[in-house]
């Protein structure tokens, strides 16, 4: 299929898929006019690859620890334990991230609350 087909068929963007391509995550094959050609189990790899990124992976993690259980059931068996490192390392990062968040809303709300 073509990167629009497989685009209409995940929801992501041609442009992200190219990314994702770039990043050694799908592959396609060229036709004889240079559009690329995705094989049918790329839908799948594209949801997985959404899903992770969707619970806070970065695509470096993806391609590092993800690659292998891309064109599967990424629920079927039990996380390895570089999977668990590697999740709990965003966690860790997510959470500071949000903690940085708050102290600067109560900044800023103390400081709105001065001012009423």
């Amino acid at each position: 299929m073509r990167i629009g087909e497989l685009a209409a068929a995940t929801g992501v963007s041609a442009r992200s898929l190219r990314h994702y391509e770039r990043a050694g995550l799908i592959g396609a094959e060229r036709e004889a006019n240079g559009y690329r050609d995705y094989g049918d189990g790329a839908v799948v790899r594209v949801a997985n690859i959404r899903r992770l990124l969707g619970a806070g992976l970065t695509l470096e993690d993806v391609a590092a620890v993800f690659l292998p259980c891309l064109d599967g059931d990424l629920t079927a068996g039990p996380p390895s334990e570089e999977a668990l490192r590697v999740a709990r390392e965003r966690l860790a990062v997510l959470e500071a991230r949000i903690a940085v968040q708050v102290a600067a809303r109560d900044r800023l709300a103390g400081a709105l609350a001065g001012l009423e």
